[in-house]
């Protein structure tokens, strides 16, 4: 009776919590696609554009373009430099922030509703979204400290893991691409190189635009026209190819660090795949629960193998990585690392038990609230809609796809996508 008034309970207050966000959508004369909630409980609008201009659309000779693009949208734009684009911003106590990924590049402004701050905020977000610079003195500048960052964490195991996980894992698909690009192909970027994929990639065509705060429908539309009315209509975006299925392989580096990082990784699920919600609510019991996880339980908790170890999935448009992590002494690797391989197959084939899924449930539905507590947090979930066309009501089905998960659905899609002996895996720092 307690857990049925749980559900009860947490399913009320969140159908009325998004009872109160009703997405709008419609698209542009440009062809970009918007979305929009209106909300007037606070003076201040949210807006965010996104592309498909992730570091996927990079190509071998030219890796870390993608991300030098974006870096560089509002560090000088439609005639104003870079301080003249921070002092304007700063003027009305207007903030930008980006986003990154495999997928996707965007940029985000939260301003004030009012007249003047609202007009001159967006007339400088227009003029970083349609009409960057690059200028060549700042490019140089911006690629000397990108290549500096890498060196620097070159040396450090937890990067070095990464870096060659995906390497193993995605071989030479897109998604194997280093986000920051690698240090040879950045020294040969040149200004020209940024326009051209500028113009390829950030077009109206397939960009996303969401809207949320005190605007109202038709203030919101005319926004999303003056941010797109320049943007070119179309351009050379590619489609990322299928993910392959990687041989398995296990890579032992050596690495001066006191402790063992151990990773692990396999192509994971499509943000539209039918067994998202299994893998999402099978995961938060296996490693992504925190302390009340099992790899937590048996690493951690009943052997003192790692201080913390966790498991995770990255949903992109293909199939972004599952990925387990853990640190430990170097003297233990081997052991934690044999045991994290055992609690997977375990899992695996035997899936979760019944008292395991009621509280990850609990967990993730008692939490969910906290997801869409503000403004910019529900701007990111437009964004995600909006990118991956996901249902208008994905968040009022977020909750009930949850609720609906059973344990025989975990351990089946656990079946069909992760195969524990098919991993790859790499410990750096291991013992010599």
């Amino acid at each position: 009776m307690k857990q049925l008034f749980f559900f009860m309970l947490f399913g009320f207050f969140s159908q009325w919590a998004l009872a109160s966000l009703p997405i709008q959508y419609w698209q542009t004369s440009s062809g970009a696609r918007v979305y929009f909630v209106e909300n007037h409980d606070l003076p201040i609008l949210d807006v965010s554009i996104e592309f498909a201009a992730g570091s996927s659309m990079d190509i071998p000779s030219q890796s870390g373009c993608a991300n030098l693009v974006q870096h560089m949208l509002g560090l000088g734009a439609g005639g104003l430099s870079e301080d003249q684009v921070a002092t304007a911003l700063a003027d009305v106590g207007a903030q930008t922030r980006s986003h990154f990924d495999r997928d996707r590049a965007g940029i985000a402004l939260r301003t004030l509703s009012s007249d003047r701050e609202r007009k001159q905020a967006l007339d400088i977000f227009a003029r970083i979204i349609q009409s960057p610079e690059f200028p060549q003195a700042i490019l140089l500048r911006e690629k000397a400290r990108i290549i500096s960052s890498i060196k620097e964490s070159s040396t450090k195991p937890d990067y070095i893991a990464e870096h060659e996980l995906m390497k193993m894992l995605y071989g030479n698909h897109p998604y194997g691409f280093n986000e920051l690009g690698e240090i040879d192909t950045l020294n040969k970027l040149q200004r020209e190189d940024l326009l051209t994929f500028y113009r390829s990639h950030y077009v109206a065509e397939g960009a996303v635009i969401a809207i949320i705060g005190d605007v109202t429908r038709l203030e919101a539309a005319t926004i999303a026209e003056k941010l797109t009315e320049n943007l070119p209509l179309t351009g050379k975006t590619k489609d990322v190819p299928p993910v392959a299925i990687p041989s398995a392989e296990i890579k032992r580096l050596p690495h001066p660090a006191a402790q063992s990082h151990i990773q692990l990784a396999y192509p994971g699920l499509r943000r539209s795949d039918p067994d998202y919600f299994p893998l999402l609510v099978g995961n938060h019991i296996l490693g992504g629960g925190g302390f009340v996880s099992r790899l937590m339980e048996e690493v951690r908790q009943h052997r003192g193998l790692a201080y913390s170890v966790y498991s995770f999935f990255s949903p992109y448009k293909e199939q972004g990585p599952f990925q387990i992590g853990l640190q430990t002494k170097k003297e233990q690797s081997e052991e934690a690392f044999s045991l994290t391989q055992q609690v997977l197959r375990d899992f695996v084939l035997n899936g979760p038990t019944e008292k395991e899924l009621v509280a990850s449930k609990q967990n993730i539905i008692g939490s969910f609230p906290l997801r869409i507590d503000s403004n910019s947090k529900i701007l990111s979930f437009l964004s995600v809609i909006g990118f991956y066309q996901l249902p208008l009501t994905y968040l009022t089905d977020y909750l009930e796809a949850v609720e609906a998960v059973t344990t025989e659905q975990i351990r089946q899609a656990f079946q069909r996508r992760i195969q524990p002996d098919g991993m790859v895996a790499v410990i750096v720092g291991s013992v010599e």
